[in-house]
């Protein structure tokens, strides 16, 4: 049986690819499936971003412990601690907008509505 340093890191390699990938194919498709796939990786719930989410805090929690041990310098976990906080905040941000991806991100739900108006590509952040 592989020892669970290698499967994990295997796993971080497979999921990078996968990743990429994804990135690839989601250029490729036409704009109303392209929608759909990024209200999937989105999706509060369920989606990528915070699963990814999740593991960058993870990966905060334990670099704390490493840094209180002074196995790794505290600006990492400073680091990571910082974007697990600026990814949940985003995931927040997000959510605000989560029934209209919910419904962008089904089939139906794209074909039963009306187009939306365009609009100004310039919003500003809350702070």
């Amino acid at each position: 049986m592989p020892h669970p340093t290698q499967n994990t890191a295997r796993r971080t390699v497979e999921i990078t690819q996968r990743l990429a990938h994804l990135s690839h194919d989601l250029h490729q498709l036409p704009a109303d499936e392209a929608v759909q796939v990024i209200a999937r990786i989105v999706n509060p719930d369920d989606g990528i971003l915070g699963a990814f989410t999740q593991l960058v805090e993870a990966g905060s929690r334990l670099a704390r412990h490493q840094a209180e041990r002074g196995a790794l310098p505290a600006e990492v976990w400073l680091s990571l601690g910082r974007a697990a906080n600026e990814l949940y905040s985003i995931g927040l941000d997000l959510d605000d907008h989560k029934d209209t991806l919910v419904q962008f991100g089904t089939r139906t739900g794209l074909a039963a509505s009306k187009p939306p108006a365009p609009a100004p590509l310039v919003a500003r952040r809350r702070r």
